[in-house]
């Protein structure tokens, strides 16, 4: 025999109250009868709320293959160093190179804003004295 769900289970039970004839003039016939009755609109809330938790899963499932395909963008880019570079590392690799790095390849470099403390990357060909802090909006020449 398959399974009920909440509502042919509710169903069920109002049809065997029907069948017993429950009389409503006595204070028994009226509890079970107002005791049926929520029970009816328990199970329509909570066939409701299945509903929208299923709306809401599928969502849910958009909204996270989404922000997969945007972290792939953001994250998968590979490092533009060449193979005898030894500066980074495949898995950690931020912004290519930090501000240590030799090597002559890397286009990037790391630099903390002097007014807030914030690492911020910047092009290698850029001169750190014109670079405005994205975070706080100060300029590197301003603070000496």
């Amino acid at each position: 025999m398959e399974e009920m769900d909440i509502l042919e289970k509710c169903a069920y039970i109002k049809g065997l109250a029907e069948g017993l004839n429950i009389d409503n003039s006595k204070p028994e016939g009226k509890v079970l009868n107002a005791i049926i009755d929520l029970l009816s609109d328990i199970t329509a809330t909570v066939a409701d709320m299945d509903d929208e938790v299923a709306t809401l899963g599928d969502y849910i499932e958009e909204i996270d293959h989404d922000l997969g395909d945007v972290e792939e963008y953001l994250y998968d880019e590979e490092c533009d160093c060449d193979d005898d570079c030894d500066c980074c590392d495949d898995d950690d690799c931020d912004c290519c190179c930090d501000e240590d790095c030799d090597c002559e390849d890397c286009e990037y470099m790391e630099a903390m804003c002097p007014s807030c403390g914030e690492q911020i990357c910047f092009d290698n060909e850029l001169d750190p004295q014109d670079l405005i802090c994205p975070a706080c909006g100060k300029a590197f020449a301003d603070e000496k």
